[in-house]
């Protein structure tokens, strides 16, 4: 029997050992974006502060700017298709003051699958669904079911295919074998010119470029009120050119998206394999748990991801990542693989957006390594 003197020794021990206590709510309305969502962050905190928006409407209401935006490739309306040419769409949400969570998959025909997933937060005992189920649930609930791909991306994929070759530089979708000149064979500027005349070379130049470097894209959004109140979003239209069913990390709680409502919340972009493996956005949001600013939570985590390959940059430099963290004292960050990309010549640093009661900009993300010239 456990002495009245031990009962108390030990409750203190567990106390000394115990993780950090709940974060102080900061007073301040904040949202964190990917470099994409300065409109997002933008429109958040505005609903939050004027209009008094639960922090996940306010979000959603942020993501769905580019959710409905063809002119953004990597969600949404527009997104790069996969391999057969179909848009398919992922999104999560998480509701920090009810600790619930929603998500789709491989949606399709729906421009908005952020508002689908809170609807499965919302009007379901679940938390996931995919495909032909989510679609039909999306339509049960009034939504229109549409064509998602614009000409820009059909184009795109037209020219992805016309890219593919064989080990003898043949494809399928290109000449055929008695056509002039050395089919198949020619630079890349030139059959491209002669396929789509009328088509702008900057046009040409970013379709060779998303054929031969397929993109990942998404977007995440966090929001914290004057309360302490928050809550995250992340929705993408995934890898383009990917297999037919292909999930990355964004409809994954704990992977693309994390809200803990004691401590803070975490979203990610970028390749969502390596994301999943080390189950990112729940690690970001632990690590703050136990105490780590925002910089080092997100630092720490993609310390696991490099470990993943023995911190081999060869191999990791074939990919990036972007992880978002925002604490419920209000401190934040973006952290990056890579401080930034090379794209046609020119150096694109890694930013992410962020708001602080109505002021809205994009800073740099932290990095663990370095790409040069």
């Amino acid at each position: 029997m456990i002495s009245r003197r031990n009962w108390f020794l030990s409750s203190a021990a567990l106390a000394a050992a115990a993780p950090s206590q709940a974060q102080t709510a900061s007073g301040r309305f904040v949202s964190i974006s990917s470099s994409n969502g300065l409109r997002a962050v933008t429109l958040a905190v505005t609903l939050m502060k004027q209009r008094n928006y639960d922090t996940l409407d306010a979000a959603i209401s942020g993501v769905n700017i580019q959710e409905e935006d063809p002119e953004d490739n990597s969600v949404g309306y527009g997104g790069l298709p996969n391999e057969e040419g179909i848009v398919e769409l992922d999104a999560s949400v998480m509701h920090g003051p009810t600790r619930r969570a929603g998500s789709v998959a491989s949606i399709r025909g729906i421009k908005t699958p952020s508002k689908i997933a809170k609807l499965v937060m919302e009007r379901t005992d679940h938390i996931m669904l995919v495909g032909e189920g989510a679609l039909r649930f999306a339509k049960a609930h009034g939504f229109k079911e549409e064509e998602l791909l614009t000409e820009k991306s059909r184009k795109a994929w037209l020219i992805w295919k016309e890219s593919l070759r064989d080990g003898r530089g043949h494809g399928n979708w290109g000449p055929g074998l008695d056509a002039p000149g050395e089919a198949g064979r020619e630079a890349p500027e030139a059959w491209l010119r002669e396929r789509y005349p009328n088509e702008s070379p900057e046009f040409l130049a970013w379709a060779w470029e998303v054929a031969t470097h397929p993109i990942t894209g998404t977007i995440n959004c966090l929001t914290l009120n004057g309360k302490g109140e928050m809550s995250g979003v992340t929705t993408t239209s995934g890898l383009s050119w990917k297999l037919p069913g292909r999930v990355g990390d964004s409809p994954i709680i704990g992977a693309g998206l994390f809200v803990d409502q004691d401590h803070g919340a975490a979203g990610s972009t970028g390749r969502g394999e390596e994301n999943i493996r080390v189950a990112g956005a729940h690690t970001v949001v632990e690590n703050m748990r136990h105490g780590m600013s925002a910089k080092e939570a997100v630092t720490d985590c993609l310390k696991r991801v490099a470990r993943n390959y023995n911190n081999d940059r060869k191999k990791l430099e074939q990919f990036d990542l972007n992880f978002y963290a925002l604490r419920k004292d209000g401190d934040f960050a973006g952290g990056s693989l890579w401080n930034g990309s090379y794209s046609r010549g020119q150096f694109r640093p890694r930013r992410f957006a962020v708001n602080v009661d109505g002021t809205a900009r994009l800073e740099d993300c932290i990095y663990l390594l370095e790409r040069k010239a």
